[in-house]
């Protein structure tokens, strides 16, 4: 039976007659398995485009900027889409900081290949050579980027050289064995495909060794001919192992596992007691658990034992614990990992020992504005991780938020949570609907209009508006709306009417994130939050910071109307 991941071994060699010289840099990342399925393994190799003081920070910066920014990426972004996104920022940056320089520049040729399942993808942009050694047939598979002038070859496409990069690239099918060579244009004149193939099978077990005799040869044949004092770069990827099929979908992993029975108080599963019920829906289950390994408490949701396999809430379950185990934030409840093979369909999550926000704000009517601030600034910055991440949460309000003893916010609840890019915007709202609208969902719900990130600031800013004022900031609420001439009946009620201390500029700014239209929220979250800050300053600090108090405008013209009236009174004079 074939291995369940993708397995790869590698080598490598250098060689620079004149270290100083040195213009090329190449790496390998194999991340853990986990990430090995979503992201892939890299294999890297970058050249500096001409000999200068800053040759071989450009092309390291090529190698570490690359993999640094793409394991970074979003899970659920294809290979393309993060590479491709990566690659143009990494460009962008290459070429603004080579116009601010005098001595050099930050270009560099750049082969950038990532190993994903049973397929590897070819960024290309340069010089650089890649090549593949199936069977006996040797094949190149990058195609040059070369201009020539006055009998020397330049790149005539390569990273920070432009404002724009055109980019080649290639989805290429894996078979077990397949040999992978990358190299740099020194080695150009050097070897035949015989010479490689032949120095590569001498002995295909030991990487290093083989990338060491195409080193020494290519350095022979370049002396022989003259041109000796080219670094060279060598660096081989065998394929050892291919899996039996992608698992980069959790539905693939977690999918045929069966659904948990109804469980009661000591129940036990999968070495978990459950302590107690928290909730049960049509939709889903949510208890309190304890590992009896380590003694942790723990909440886990799994799917209400009704559901059929077909329902669609069902397969948006098995996206959950997937997407909120990517989103790292003190202000979103962790999802665990569970000490024992699982063998239901269930997730769980760290176990917060506090109150809902409904619940806080019952037992605390006398909160300070400040004190609600804070728990609402908490809870934007839980609502911005998520989105970093592309994620909808679709249901923020109250109850969905968790308070414990100190004070901190954490953002529970992600059954009806969205990927961004990946499912229809028609799909998460039939998810929305199915597990529920709330009187804090925006009216794009419920009219079955687009939704986006502005669809979560607005429950945001109803939560918010809700944690001020103990009300809804419209008498009829989105979720009851029917038509879109229902939009003409929300009117906008002002927070200052229902509690006075809250200052006129954070009102607009509630009024603004509340907008019916989505189009006339704030463009981001980042926005929201920043004026939510400001506005929570007061009318003192915005004057500190540049912005005139309203007064400013009618003193100004009473000041230039004094000076008129003293030089006409002094022209009097003067006669």
């Amino acid at each position: 039976m074939a291995p369940a991941t993708l397995s790869l071994s590698f080598g490598q060699a250098f060689v620079a007659p004149d270290p100083r010289q040195q213009r090329s840099s190449m790496s390998v990342r194999i991340p853990e398995p986990s990430q090995l399925a979503a992201k892939g393994a890299c294999v890297l190799i970058s050249d500096a485009a001409s000999r200068h003081a800053l040759a071989r920070q450009a092309a390291d910066l090529g190698v570490m900027a690359f993999l640094a920014d793409y394991y970074a990426t979003p899970d659920h972004w294809d290979v393309k889409t993060s590479a491709t996104r990566v690659l143009l920022s990494l460009n962008g940056w290459c070429y603004s900081q080579s116009r601010q320089v005098s001595e050099g520049s930050y270009v560099c040729s750049l082969s950038a290949m990532v190993y994903r399942a049973r397929e590897v993808h070819l960024f290309h942009a340069g010089d650089t050579l890649v090549f593949r050694l199936r069977g006996a047939e040797f094949e190149q598979l990058s195609r040059d980027h070369v201009t020539d002038l006055g009998g020397y070859r330049y790149p005539s496409r390569a990273v920070g050289m432009d404002v724009n990069l055109d980019l080649d690239y290639e989805r290429i099918p894996l078979k077990q064995g397949d040999i992978f060579l990358l190299t740099t244009q020194g080695v150009q004149g050097t070897l035949m495909p015989s010479d490689y193939v032949r120095l590569i099978r001498e002995d295909a077990s030991d990487l290093d060794a083989a990338c060491e005799r195409l080193a020494e040869a290519a350095r022979t044949r370049a002396r022989e001919r003259g041109v000796g004092s080219e670094p060279l770069c060598f660096q081989l990827v065998r394929i050892d192992a291919l899996p039996d099929q992608e698992t980069d979908h959790p539905g693939r992993v977690y999918g045929d596992l069966p659904i948990p029975p109804e469980l009661a108080p000591g129940d036990r599963i999968d070495g978990l007691e459950v302590q107690a019920v928290l909730s049960r829906t049509a939709q889903s289950r949510v208890y309190r658990v304890r590992d009896l390994r380590h003694g942790r408490e723990m909440v886990m949701k799994a799917p209400s034992p009704e559901l059929s396999s077909r329902n669609a809430y069902l397969e948006h379950f098995l996206l959950q614990q997937w997407v909120v185990e990517r989103v790292h934030s003190p202000f979103v409840v962790k999802v665990m990992d569970a000490s024992r093979p699982r063998r239901y369909l269930y997730y769980l999550m760290d176990y917060v020992s506090g109150d809902t926000l409904t619940e806080w704000a019952r037992r605390h009517p006398q909160a300070s504005l400040d004190q609600r601030l804070d728990i609402a600034n908490q809870l934007g910055k839980a609502v911005q991780a998520l989105h970093h991440r592309d994620v909808l949460h679709q249901q923020v309000h109250p109850d969905n938020v968790l308070i414990d003893v100190h004070g901190k916010v954490a953002l529970a609840d992600f059954g009806a949570c969205h990927l961004r890019d990946v499912d229809g915007h028609r799909r998460s709202q039939r998810v929305v609907q199915q597990v529920g609208l709330t009187e804090h969902s925006a009216p794009e719900y419920a009219l079955g209009d687009d939704v986006g990130r502005r669809s979560d600031q607005y429950s945001l800013a109803s939560t918010i508006y809700w944690l001020l004022t103990g009300e809804l900031p419209y008498a009829l609420t989105p979720n009851r709306l029917r038509s879109h001439t229902d939009l003409e009946q929300l009117t906008y009620r002002s927070a200052r009417t229902l509690n006075p201390e809250v200052p006129a500029a954070l009102d607009d700014v509630l009024r603004r994130a509340l907008d019916p239209q989505r189009a006339l929220r704030f463009r981001r979250m980042s926005e929201f939050r920043h004026r939510l800050r400001e506005a929570r300053r007061g009318p003192q600090a915005a004057g500190r910071n540049g912005t005139r108090r309203l007064g400013e405008p009618s003193r100004f013209w009473q000041g230039v109307a004094g000076i008129l009236l003293l030089l006409l009174v002094l022209s009097w004079l003067l006669r």
